[in-house]
């Protein structure tokens, strides 16, 4: 028996675990009382991480597929496999006609973030797609167009606001999403508990509302007009207090002429006296924060709403403020994502032309861009982390093109909806057996803080870790073969960061050779390696070593003013009316005179649930987890429902058992994401499919300045329904089992 810590890698939340193991064995999992962030507090699933990392259903060794049929394989069997299968495109095809695709885990794990650019640059394709475009998107693109950096992201600086706006945020269940902070239910019952006022705008009365002191609907995908609306009311009754330096005021208040209270009422469903409240309450406040996520980044207009609630900030005078939105200072040196000052569409798709944002295509055109002949038809994937056929717009469709492929190979712990069409599966260690640091997410959290994981568990003789399969992928992409060493892309990566390190003033590397600098490094793998790189030369002075001496993370205090830091604009100012968003505030004007669709969905985030690979763990399965249509009682009584309603959109029809709530806006209904298990060689998420609700999702409307896909307020038709047969039972077909070949 032993106990071990370790950060929770399921969510954005970053919350410390104490895990208990007997061997190899987790027997319980708590919250870590003495990680000075997230101080004990647990969700349901980081309580069932043992569960998820003994799933007997991941796969531990790699699959190869034969027509029908899957076999285990040797990783050198597989790797020549894959080196056959992407060497034969690119001879046939060239470098363009394969793509690769990221998953949102890889942002979870140091082999997936420290190795996808690599990646990448060995395959020599534009061909390349993330879970950023089905996301968080509109937020980068936002944030490079307003202050030059794609990554300048403000977080609501929960332990000190006085009253927070949170616009289609469900952060009681999502538990944060580009704002890491653990026990985010507590932090939000924190604030009404000295006084402070929390306002939830959002189409559904979300477990988040509950805990707020107002609930206000609002229709979904006019957003953007409601924000506008209220910067419109700031100007017209002067409440605007400007406290850092800006350029385009003038433009901005000429932008927010037209958007009144009273011509924006009838399309948000907002009355116009409250949109004026609100504006006033948020002015008056002696610290304020307005915090947006999921439910606007991936409608209508995302990239212009992301912008509006950044340009509220700033005009309540709360950006880069304490109690405010600040700036976190991460640990590790800050290396630019995308180019500064910020441009985008530095090329573009083949065949539907959309831009490309932060070196990526949007996911929407993938199946456009496997279907269509010509040159540069994408004719090989590599998918890391990723299930497609769920997450993405117009799953089936997409799925249906998997199938035409000549090669695709999946970077994957599951025999899953989308792994099951690939030709080479190579699934990583369990999480047990990684190390693990938030590269990503700490730069998010809403007080400075730094953690790292060790691996709890050693690799079994033969493993390969994450970073080698990554490493393997690069070096056959680079035409290296699978026999090269993977070492060589670790050494490249680090000769890459500490020959930066010795041209930065000051920094610990500074006028050092490569070889000298190497040798102060310490750490077990390549990514440790380059993780105590990025730690010497981060702001702190860290190194890993300090890391592994504070097992429970270390406090590194409140956010500070940084936005001087972070600003990457040529002129040195936050834009507050960048030219490029000209023409989405001309189409939004036309949206005020269009009218509304009598029916539209909306997405749901679950307790217990993650994306799509959470619903094979028994623990986390049941009571609220369930995939069922959110309705109103009076839609209900209106369309005459009984137990199950046939959904239909521009691209997909499904059936799927009702749920009245009268929590939900009259007019909406709302689906869970992630659920679609139909046949699944996942036992316990074959018992439990659920529906695909991006089947409904149409994959030609996108967000126009990022290109993320319009999961939100898509327009649906509902009727009356039979129950399917076999109702509530595992699909008749399931795919195969891997067997081990004779």
């Amino acid at each position: 028996m032993r106990t071990a810590h370790r950060t929770c890698p399921l969510c954005d939340a970053v919350c410390g675990l104490r895990i208990e193991l007997d061997d190899d064995r987790v027997t319980g999992v708590r919250g870590d009382p003495d990680d000075p962030f997230s101080q004990g507090y647990v969700c349901p699933k980081g309580a069932s991480l043992g569960r998820i990392d003994e799933d007997p259903d991941r796969l531990r060794t790699p699959m190869i597929r034969t027509g029908d049929q899957w076999r285990e394989a040797t990783w050198d069997e597989a790797f020549r496999a894959v080196e056959k299968g992407l060497t034969g495109v690119f001879e046939k095809h060239g470098r363009q006609s394969v793509a690769a695709y990221f998953g949102n885990p890889t942002f979870h794990t140091m082999g997936g973030i420290f190795y996808r650019g690599p990646l990448s640059q060995s395959l020599g394709t534009t061909n390349l797609y993330s879970a950023g475009t089905i996301d968080q998107m509109p937020k980068h693109v936002s944030c490079g167009l307003m202050f030059g950096n794609a990554m300048a992201i403000s977080v609501p600086d929960l332990d000190r606001t006085d009253h927070l706006l949170v616009i289609g945020a469900n952060p009681a269940e999502s538990h944060g999403s580009l704002c890491a902070a653990p026990d985010f239910p507590g932090r939000l019952k924190a604030i009404r508990a000295r006084g402070g006022r929390i306002v939830v705008l959002d189409p559904r009365r979300t477990r988040t509302a509950d805990l707020a002191d107002e609930h206000v609907f609002v229709r979904p995908g006019t957003d953007a007009l409601l924000l506008f609306a209220l910067v419109h009311t700031l100007f017209a009754e002067d409440l605007t207090t400007v406290r850092v330096e800006t350029e385009g005021l003038g433009e901005l208040r000429a932008h927010a002429a037209p958007f009144t209270p009273d011509a924006v009422s009838a399309a948000t469903g907002v009355p116009a006296a409250t949109i004026v409240r609100l504006a006033r309450e948020l002015a008056s406040a002696p610290t304020a924060a307005v915090y947006t996520r999921m439910g606007t980044s991936t409608a209508d207009f995302g990239t212009l709403t992301q912008y509006l609630v950044d340009v509220l900030n700033t005009l309540t005078g709360n950006l880069d403020r304490p109690g405010g939105v600040m700036f976190t200072r991460p640990a590790t040196l800050e290396v630019p994502w995308g180019p500064r000052p910020f441009t985008s569409g530095r090329w573009h798709s083949r065949v539907r032309q959309l831009p490309e944002a932060l070196g990526e295509l949007p996911v929407a055109t993938l199946a456009d861009e496997m279907e269509t002949p010509g040159e540069g038809q994408v004719r090989a994937l590599i998918c890391v982390a990723g299930n497609l056929v769920l997450s993405a717009p117009n799953g089936p469709r997409l799925g249906r093109a998997l199938d035409g492929l000549d090669f695709m190979v999946c970077v994957d712990p599951y025999l899953n909806e989308t792994t099951r069409r690939a030709h080479v599966i190579l699934p990583p260690p369990r999480m047990m057996q990684m190390p693990h640091y938030d590269l990503l997410l700490l730069t998010v959290t809403v007080r400075n803080y730094t953690r790292f994981s060790p691996p709890v568990l050693p690799l079994e003789p033969g493993q390969l870790s994450e970073a080698e399969i990554m490493a393997r992928l690069c070096l056959i992409a680079a035409g290296r073969g699978a026999d090269a060493d993977p070492a060589a892309v670790d050494e490249m990566v680090l000769g890459e960061l500490l020959g930066a390190g010795a041209q930065i003033p000051g920094s610990p590397f500074e006028g050092m050779e490569a070889a000298e600098a190497r040798a102060l490094l310490d750490g077990d793998s390549g990514p440790e390696l380059m993780l105590d790189a990025m730690l010497r030369l981060g702001p702190y002075g860290l190194s890993l070593a300090e890391l592994r001496e504070h097992p429970h993370g270390i406090d590194l205090g409140p956010l500070k003013p940084r936005l001087k830091e972070v600003l990457g604009t040529e002129s040195g100012l936050v834009r507050l009316a960048p030219a490029e968003l000209g023409g989405e505030i001309g189409r939004l004007r036309k949206r005020l005179a269009a009218p509304a669709p009598p029916m539209v969905l909306i997405g749901r985030r679950q307790l217990r649930s993650n994306n799509s690979w959470l619903h094979n763990i028994p623990s986390l399965m049941g009571g609220s987890n369930r995939c069922t249509l959110h309705i109103h009682p009076d839609d209900l009584a209106r369309l005459g429902l009984d137990t199950h309603a046939r959904v239909v959109s521009a691209t997909g029809d499904l059936v799927v058992p009702v749920e009245p709530d009268d929590r939900i806006m009259p007019g909406v209904v709302s689906l869970p994401h992630g659920w679609g298990h139909a046949g699944s060689a996942q036992r316990t998420a074959s018992l439990h499919p659920g529906v695909n609700a991006n089947a409904l999702t149409d994959d030609s409307a996108t967000d126009a300045l990022s290109g993320n896909a319009v999961f939100n307020g898509a327009p649906v038709t509902v009727a009356p329904a039979p129950a399917p047969a076999g109702t509530g039972r595992a699909a008749p077909h399931r795919v195969p089992l891997p067997v081990v070949a004779a």
